[in-house]
């Protein structure tokens, strides 16, 4: 049995994972997905929520479980589970980026999301310069990144996304290669998603080698459109 530790994206929450959680239990695994500060059930008000706050919250999350984790980052959350690997090292047993910002040492969310110039979201982001956050136009919304999931899912959507931190996206990664750098990372691609587009993801799974990349003919959102061949996936790393 492993233990795998869930990390929602930009805008959502844990509910991300209804449809997998159910699945990798059935598994005979754990999962457990996080509500990050500010967001979902949390109500940290977003104004206050810091990078370094939210990494927090993961690693006592962590620090909580007996023996070792795996820890999955969709979208932007990527990064979270980079820092977290860095201050717990030995606690990490394996990294996978489902289609996430996978962003080296010195570096940031926003420089590697600028060079992404064919994502169809960035027009539709909402600034919120007061609460330091931002948020996504719902009428974007599945074309962005739902467009092979059931309809439902955007009308929970229309009613569970939030805001997003900005400061996270703008603070530099500090990873070293004896802490980061000695767990290993592997890579799902989402080869059909438009907001975290192919190019950037083969960018960044470039720019960071990993220790095997996996595809998936899917949307930003494959927890939703297609669980059962994410699990599988997520299943298979674990045995590696």
């Amino acid at each position: 049995m492993k233990t795998f530790i869930l990390v929602h994206g930009s805008w959502h929450s844990s509910w991300n994972w209804h449809k997998v959680m159910p699945i990798l239990k059935h598994k005979g695994h754990k999962a457990i997905a996080i509500d990050l500060p500010g967001m979902g059930r949390d109500k940290t008000p977003i104004q206050e929520v810091k990078m370094e706050t939210t990494v927090d919250k993961i690693c006592q999350l962590i620090d909580a479980i007996e023996g070792e984790v795996i820890l999955v980052g969709h979208s932007k959350n990527g990064i979270m589970i980079s820092q977290v690997a860095e201050y717990r090292p030995k606690k990490v047993e394996k990294l996978i980026y489902l289609a996430a910002y996978l962003i080296p040492n010195g570096k940031t969310q926003t420089e590697y999301s600028a060079l992404d110039t064919t994502g169809v979201l960035k027009p539709f982001v909402t600034q919120y310069p007061d609460l330091k956050a931002h948020t996504l136009q719902a009428e974007i919304y599945k074309e962005g990144l739902y467009h092979d999931c059931n309809d439902d899912i955007t009308e929970l959507a229309k009613l569970l996304l939030s805001h997003e931190p900005v400061e996270s996206g703008i603070t530099p990664l500090q990873l070293t290669d004896e802490n980061y750098g000695s767990i290993p990372r592997f890579y799902i691609e989402c080869t059909e998603d438009k907001a975290v587009t192919p190019y950037i993801q083969k960018k960044m799974y470039t720019d960071t080698p990993c220790e095997k990349i996996y595809s998936m003919a899917t949307s930003h959102s494959p927890f939703f459109s297609k669980p059962d061949e994410l699990v599988d996936i997520l299943c298979d790393i674990s045995t590696l």
